[in-house]
């Protein structure tokens, strides 16, 4: 078996090649892949490939993201981890853009460790060394080489520029340029096809670096051998079509053209299991990782049981069984509220699903590509370990509120309550997970679960009775879950003991009236209808979840970049076709004589194409005025708190130091490296001095031209480019780079004044001086070193460099660097330096026209309820993601001193004015017409009033919550809570005249009061006409629900202070919080 490398200039479609050979593309390819002889059906556990862009849950340590039991119960594990560096991190949290966690070479390592600890003994490995020093690559590479020989593997790693020591590593080498293959064979003889092409690789020129330039436009001229020809540019195709006829090209045509002996066909060439290990061991793996991401999110779990107590004590005290008379049918209202809102409630505790699938998708579908486990082994636990959960919210409110409120004392009805809760939970939860599996993004998951709650809502028999439900929904109302949940609570109450007495005006029980009154079922073999159907729900529902998982794929397509040239050089070529004589010096050099067809005006075109230097490129370009300053740090240490695994190992110490008294500075005029092996410290080292680190303890000094750093000054005098990319996704690169145009500095600098940073492993300096020319003064330095081996002739020295530096070199000479450096000039003259330099509207069809019951009335003020509070949940859910994620790049840009903090918010607040305008718009002349309000200049404009102004409170609401928690879980918590309570105090659900004494303050600061206030007293608090009961309208609405029509103006004004105060304290806590731990 060999190890293969796949070295491909850029750009070129090396990964495209590799996805090929993968299911993560979903590409179609023309062509089936072979192995052993036999088609192979991607996907197999054979083969894989590590993805170029590493995905991991940033809440795993290395060991459990590396490993998915979680455990170290693999000898395979434990090795892998010691080849690929991670040893000295396993115990670290992965991290992201907002959590601390290990460096971006070490998350690359992370991705390799993934696949090469399964089953697959083919490995499709693209661009792994990305992040990565040439001696840890090298490492790793051998590791891999040894690996494929003594286990008779395949690998084919795709890599960009490798060391000349790793490519010499690989047995066979593949070159791609332009999506073809230049060359594919031995290693040993591809400098020979090149040759015989007429190009030569100079002596102090690497293979890998001669290879990746020869195909290249603007490089290949320079290794031009033939001096008694005219050059002219050697296209990807011409490479192509010589290979085939050089003799390597040859025996591999020769090769393939012979079918496989199936006879030879290594019995593990192709898999006989579909995944890995056994169904039982995948769901023991899954249903233990997950149980280990919810102790890592245990804090949400934590906050959503405060949150239910809250609620639970909020709801008791609210309807207080002292206050709760049972003698009325319109008592009987106020019960069925409570039960409603109950019904609420535990939807809402549902949604919470929605963020949490969502986060796990991208490293789920990772790993369902790979064949690490199927879909219903990542959805199951998510099931299983949710019920215990749900035993424990039920059981918060149930038993906490049921007597309180005053519900039927029988003890069996209290059960039953409990199980029709826990149905209801379990059913939100698992339509949440599914309305997530088929979003598969937070913006559309967020739209799609708002619209299935507020369907369910309408339709469920509470908002719009039964009765009223026009004949074309009435299919809407049998299939809408809460319908049976509400039913199945109401009938399990409203036929209990307290509610048989039997009013003198009826020969029914008042139970049976109330439910009568609003549409509900009275029989008693509904609730066990309800329970049931509810259990098919929630069985239905995590089944449609897992059909999503394993058919869907996430919405972004990778997609190929070509430049103009060579879309150019592409279309010329097709166009028209020449010959094109074959090179070499005589045709026993280059065997048999070809004829390829090419187009002469390419080949002209190609000539004329090619860039020469001209007296414009001496020019220095356009010099922005500036002052030139200088940095100097001194005795700079940087640690943070002992994490807890490191703790149970048995380390003593509080601190984990990651920067260990580093010194040195940097100078106007002067390019300096900053080098080290990955997790050495060298992003750490930079954020300290860029001012980027939001946690830990920083110790030293810092001086900018001889003052002390500020950072609200430093910030507008220096750029940082971070190693993790944080960029708005929704800007394209041009708009990205001109909207930071300004930061631009003079890009020349002096060849001769380069300078070196080097840090070993553990954040310590070890060189900080020159490099002079072809990096003599660093080389003399550690050849001056006792033990240091002399370079090799053609050696890179930034290679050689980190190998006679690495900790296995120290541990050998008995050497410590770092001392080295610190009685050596080079450190004392740095010192010196550095004291220098320091749709519901057709459900409600016509309904505002009826007003001849205080039930036409109860439905006009249900369509207003459901409308703005869903349809305002909508919009603050909507936009959380939004804003959480530019949240991130607001970090980096305000660190950059790019702008303040008040701006930022501003310009955001103020782009949602348009949109929200144009929303109310179309949904107010559409909602208002169908629903059949009346016709009135001024009821048409208030209510466009309080739909835009609601809208836009409930938007900056959801802004806010973003802007004062550290990230969108918590934030969707939150807001859910207070979604529940503006509910509960809206009106609706219990009018104002009816709440208790020490809660009616309350109604005063609820915002969906104001505008269910406005919206219902501004379309029916002065309309006399007559109810069937013989009170106005107009009388109705103000001592039923204390609504006066005199009143809508200042209810308006109170509208707009509730908006402008959610944007102030958006504002306000996006200047003064920073959730980001660096």
């Amino acid at each position: 078996m060999e190890a293969t490398a796949s070295v491909p200039p850029l750009p070129c479609n090396s990964t495209a090649t590799m996805e090929t050979q993968q299911p993560f593309l979903h590409c179609r390819t023309t062509r089936p892949t072979i192995v052993d002889g036999a088609p192979r059906t991607p996907p197999t556990t054979v083969d894989g490939a590590p993805p170029t862009s590493p995905n991991h849950r940033c809440t795993l340590l290395i060991i459990q993201a590396v490993s998915l039991e979680g455990e170290r119960a693999s000898l395979m594990t434990d090795y892998i981890i010691k080849i690929l560096g991670l040893d000295v991190c396993a115990d670290s949290l992965v991290g992201d853009a907002m959590l601390r966690g290990i460096s971006g070479g070490q998350k690359k390592r992370v991705t390799t460790g993934e696949m090469m600890v399964g089953p697959a003994r083919a490995l499709f490995m693209d661009e792994i060394s990305t992040g990565l020093d040439s001696s840890t690559t090298f490492q790793i590479v051998n590791s891999i080489k040894n690996s494929s020989h003594i286990l008779q593997g395949t690998f084919v790693i795709s890599l960009l520029q490798p060391a000349p020591e790793t490519y010499d590593l690989f047995d066979d080498i593949i070159l791609l340029s332009d999506g073809q293959i230049v060359y594919q064979g031995p290693r040993e003889n591809v400098v020979e096809f090149f040759e015989h092409m007429g190009f030569r690789c100079p002596e102090r020129k690497g293979v890998a670096d001669f290879l990746q330039e020869v195909t290249s436009r603007k490089d290949q001229e320079q290794y031009w051998a033939w001096r008694d020809e005219a050059y002219s540019f050697v296209t990807a195709r011409e490479f192509a079509e010589s290979f085939k006829l050089f003799h390597v090209g040859r025996e591999l045509d020769n090769e393939l053209s012979i079918p496989f002996d199936k006879a030879k066909s290594h019995p593990a060439a192709l898999s006989t299991r579909r995944y890995g290990v056994s169904k039982k061991e995948l769901l023991k793996a899954l249903i233990s990782r997950e149980y280990l991401l919810m102790k890592r999110n245990s804090f949400v779990y934590i906050f959503k049981m405060t949150q239910l107590t809250i609620m639970a004590f909020i709801v008791m005290t609210v309807f207080l069984r002292t206050k709760m008379s049972k003698e009325t049918t319109e008592d009987g209202g106020i019960f069925l509220g409570a039960l409603f809102f109950t019904l609420l409630l535990t939807m809402f505790t549902g949604m919470s699903e929605l963020a949490l699938t969502i986060m796990k998708l991208p490293t789920f579908y990772k790993q369902r590509n790979l064949l690490f486990f199927p879909s219903w082994a990542f959805s199951l636990p998510a099931w299983i370990l949710k019920i215990p959960m749900t035993f424990i919210e039920v059981s918060i409110y149930v038993f906490t509120t049921y007597y309180v409120i005053g519900f039927d004392p029988n003890i069996g009805r209290l059960f039953k309550m409990y199980l029709v809760l826990f149905c209801v939970n379990q059913m939100a939860s698992g339509l949440f997970r599914l309305i997530a599996g088929l979003g598969r993004n937070m913006i559309v998951a967020n739209t799609f679960g708002s619209f299935a709650l507020v369907t369910m809502v309408v339709l469920g028999g509470f908002v719009l009775s039964r009765d009223n439900i026009k004949k074309w929904w009435i299919w809407g109302y049998w299939v809408s879950p809460l319908m049976y949940g509400q039913n199945a609570i109401s009938v399990n109450e409203f036929l209990g003991h307290s509610w048989k007495q039997v009013p003198s005006y009826s020969t029914e029980s008042l139970g049976v009236l109330v439910l009568k009154s609003r549409g509900l079922f009275p029989e008693a073999h509904w609730y066990w209808i309800g329970v049931g159907a509810l259990v098919g729900y929630v069985f239905l529902f995590n089944g449609l979840y897992t059909l999503a998982l394993a058919y869907l794929s996430p919405f972004e397509k990778p997609q190929a970049i070509l430049s103009e040239e060579t879309v150019a050089e592409r279309n010329s070529i097709k166009a028209e076709v020449i010959e094109l004589s074959s090179r070499g010096k005589s045709s026993s050099e280059r065997g048999d004589e070809v004829q390829t067809s090419l187009s002469s005006k390419s080949r002209s075109s190609r000539i004329g194409s090619i860039s020469t230097v001209d007296n414009k490129n001496m020019q220095r370009g356009m010099v922005l005025p500036f002052e030139s300053l200088s940095i100097a740090f001194n005795d700079i240490k940087y640690s943070v708190d002992m994490p807890q695994e490191m703790k149970a190992q048995g380390i003593p110490e509080d601190r984990l130091e990651l920067l260990k008294g580093v010194t040195g500075s940097f100078r106007p005029g002067v390019l300096t490296a900053l080098m080290g092996v990955s997790g050495a410290g060298k992003t750490t080292l930079m954020d300290v001095l860029a001012g980027r680190k939001t946690g830990g303890y920083i110790e030293g000094s810092i001086l900018v031209s001889g003052y002390p750093k500020k950072q609200e000054t430093f910030a507008r005098i220096a750029g940082y480019c971070e190693q993790t990319d944080i960029h708005s996704p929704h800007l394209t690169v041009y708009e990205s780079l001109t909207y930071s145009a300004w930061l631009r500095l003079p890009s020349e600098v002096d060849s001769a004044t380069r300078k070196l940073f080097l840090l070993k492993r553990g954040g310590e300096e070890i060189y900080v001086g020159p490099l002079g020319h072809h990096s003599a003064h660093l080389i003399s330095y550690f050849e001056g070193i006792n033990g240091v081996s002399k370079i090799k002739d053609g050696y890179n020295p930034a290679t050689w460099m980190l190998e006679v530096t690495s900790v296995a070199q120290e541990a050998a000479h008995g050497v410590n660097f770092a001392e080295v450096y610190k009685n050596s000039e080079l450190y004392r003259h740095g010192k010196d330096l550095n004291y220098e330099n320091f749709d519901f509207n057709i459900v409600f069809w016509q309904l505002g026209s009826k007003r001849g019951t205080q039930q036409d009335i109860f439905n006009a003020m249900g369509s207003m309820h459901t409308s703005v509070l869903f349809l305002g949940i909508q919009n603050a859910t909507s936009v959380q993601p939004v804003v959480a994620v530019e949240r991130t790049v607001f970090y980096r840009e305000k660190a950059a001193g790019m702008y303040s903090a008040l701006p930022y918010a501003f310009g955001q607040a103020v782009i949602e004015l348009p949109y929200i305008f144009v929303q109310s718009v179309i949904y107010g002349v559409i909602v208002y017409s169908m629903i059949g309000f009346e016709w009135k200049t001024d009821k048409f404009f208030w209510y466009l009033f309080f739909m835009y102004f609601t809208l836009l409170y409930f938007t900056f609401y959801g802004m806010m919550t973003v802007a004062v928690t550290p990230n969108q879980s918590i934030a969707a918590i939150i807001a859910s809570a207070f979604y529940a309570i503006w509910n509960l105090f809206s009106g609706f659900i219990i009018p104002r005249t009816r709440l208790p004494v020490w809660w009616k303050w309350y109604v005063y600061i609820c915002p969906v009061s104001w505008t269910l206030y406005g919206l219902l007293a501004s379309q029916f608090g002065n309309i006399t006409a007559k109810l069937d009961t013989g009170e106005t309208v107009e009388y109705f609405v103000q001592t039923y629900f204390d609504f006066k029509h005199d009143f809508v103006g200042y209810v308006a004004i109170i509208i707009v202070g509730f908006a402008v105060l959610f944007g102030f304290l958006f504002a306000f806590s996006i200047k003064a919080f920073n959730f980001q731990r660096r």
